[in-house]
Parts: structure tokens; C-alpha cells; sequence
């Protein structure tokens, strides 16, 4: 005897997917207002070459130095995969290391 008690439950090959919006958008920085923007994350945002930006950012409840390469979509630039974040150890560790470091430059 087979019991009928049990759901249909209908499935199609989208559902293995997931939801397209697992993960938030990424915050969105106008290329012409960089210098002057008004919110709390790009006033922290730093230009050290066309498309590589410094930015001071809490996560996790810790500041971060995030230095990072942008690319430029849709008119915005947003973060991009190439950039290292550093906890407030690492850079006062590197900032205590500026002075060698320009002294090994110069040997170059």
C-alpha cells in the first residue's frame, strides 16, 4: 500500500539556481564627484592614479585600509578584484616601513 499523504511539489530547472541577488550590489562611486563626494565611505576615498583609489572603510567592525584598482561601468567606477585591505596593524606596519622602503627605491 502506497500512501498519497505527501505535497506535489513542482520543480523546474530554474529553481537550482538559487536568487539572482544572493549578494548586495556593490556600492557605487561617481567618477566625477570622487574628490567631492558627500557620503561617509567616499570621503574616505583617496586617488593615487587614474583608476586605483586608497579608501578607509569599517567592515566587520574593523577599519580597513583598502587600496584597490576601479574599473568604470555603466559611468560609475566600482572596486575591482585586484587591491589588498589592510587591518590597522598591517598598516601601521607598513607605514613604519616607509622610510627603508624609499631607501631601497633609490637604489633602483
Amino acid at each position: 500500500m502506497s500512501s498519497k499523504k505527501g505535497k506535489k511539489v513542482e520543480t523546474t530547472s530554474d529553481s537550482d539556481s538559487g536568487p539572482d541577488d544572493r549578494n548586495p550590489p556593490p556600492k557605487k562611486v561617481k567618477t566625477d564627484n570622487v574628490s567631492q563626494s558627500k557620503s561617509k565611505s567616499e570621503d574616505s576615498l583617496f586617488q593615487l592614479s587614474k583608476m586605483r583609489f586608497v579608501s578607509v572603510r569599517e567592515f566587520r567592525g574593523k577599519v580597513m585600509v583598502d587600496i584597490r584598482e576601479y574599473y568604470e561601468s555603466d559611468g560609475d567606477l566600482k572596486p575591482g578584484k585586484k587591491g589588498i585591505c589592510l587591518n590597522l596593524d598591517q598598516w601601521k606596519a607598513l607605514k613604519s616601513h616607509i622610510d627603508n622602503i624609499d631607501e631601497a627605491i633609490k637604489q633602483f
